[in-house]
């Protein structure tokens, strides 16, 4: 029986044009280059430092970016998703400032909040909404200004995150054997204790005291959250490829949240993959939590061609977890 699919037709991302190199940071917090490219693999992020401007600036730049890219007609976007864990308030929804700003009259939005998950979850979300037959072209941006919540002086944190966002403009086709193919998701609710924003929530509202102990900045337990990425990471790659029947011959990529250089060499051994298989853009982005899958596809967006095979995978806060068998819907060039 014959049924709408969904699939990526055109990809965007922005990054500010500050970057914060190590060098720099080391002059902040007692850190240095060895340091941090040894643990994490991270040389530079990009920090978004103009004053009044939030995670919504970000994802409209992308979002701007892509329509310009691919021509698409703004009055035909049915829906923008804003992924995010930054919003720019408690409301409304980034989605609105961003669609709002763009103008994109005919157009619902919503935020989605899956930590470091969230593209592949609103990617997931976005691609049912068009096979329900209702939704005919959807934006997902991920993005967030992870350096709102970075505690610039907490040597372990710090040198981690950056700014930016990555857009994708996903559209319904009549092709079958494109597009997302499978997803396994699962959140494992243990993971409050070792990653989360301690203040700011319904729970524990701003108050002078939570100012003056800091408790507004993220908080990372690093070696309990490296244990969880690894493990999940690996084995949600792991059954999505044997549930496919993929393997290190018929992989074009696989495409990890960009958290830690070693969990994404963990997870590239687990598939028996060369590095040559994976998209990596730690070193000069560092962790933008829902944005680093869609920048790494943006990054690399000319070496795919269509039915190329690609695994999406991530980990976050909540924790969150989960694989996306994805198979790209058209060719590109080298630019």
């Amino acid at each position: 029986m014959y049924r709408t699919n969904a699939v990526i037709t055109g990809v965007a991302g922005y990054v500010p044009d500050y970057i914060l190199n190590n060098e720099e940071l080391s002059r902040m917090v007692d850190t240095n280059d060895e340091w941090i490219m040894t643990r994490v693999g991270i040389r530079e992020r990009h920090i978004l430092t103009e004053e009044g401007l939030g995670t919504s600036y970000l994802a409209r730049k992308a979002t701007k970016a892509l329509i310009s890219k691919t021509g698409v007609d703004p009055d035909t976007i049915d829906a923008l998703i804003v992924t995010t864990s930054t919003a720019d308030y408690k409301f409304p929804s980034t989605a609105s400032i961003v669609i709002g700003k763009l103008g994109l009259k005919n157009a619902m939005a919503f935020d989605f909040w899956a930590a470091c998950c969230g593209f592949l979850y609103s990617l997931d979300v976005a691609t049912s909404m068009i096979q329900s037959g209702r939704y005919k072209k959807i934006i997902v941006v991920g993005a967030d200004k992870m350096s709102s919540i970075v505690d610039y002086t907490d040597r372990a944190t710090c040198p981690l995150f950056g700014d930016g966002a990555g857009a994708v403009l996903v559209e319904a086709t009549d092709e079958e054997n494109v597009g997302l193919i499978d997803s396994h998701f699962r959140t494992d609710g243990s993971g409050l204790p070792f990653l989360h924003l301690k203040a700011g929530g319904s729970v524990c509202p701003a108050s002078h005291f939570t100012v003056e102990n800091r408790m507004h900045y993220l908080h990372q337990e690093g070696r309990t959250v490296y244990r969880f990425a690894v493990t999940t990471m690996s084995e949600d790659c792991d059954l999505i490829a044997k549930r496919n029947n993929l393997n290190e011959s018929n992989i074009r990529f696989v495409v990890p949240h960009q958290a830690n250089m070693r969990i994404i060499e963990a997870v590239a051994k687990r598939l028996n993959l060369s590095m040559e298989q994976v998209m990596v853009n730690i070193e000069h982005f560092g962790n933008t939590s829902a944005a680093t899958i869609p920048l790494a596809i943006w990054e690399n967006e000319s070496k795919l061609k269509k039915g190329d095979n690609l695994i999406l995978t991530a980990f976050g806060a909540g924790f969150v977890h989960g694989a996306t068998y994805y198979k790209w819907g058209y060719d590109t060039k080298e630019q």
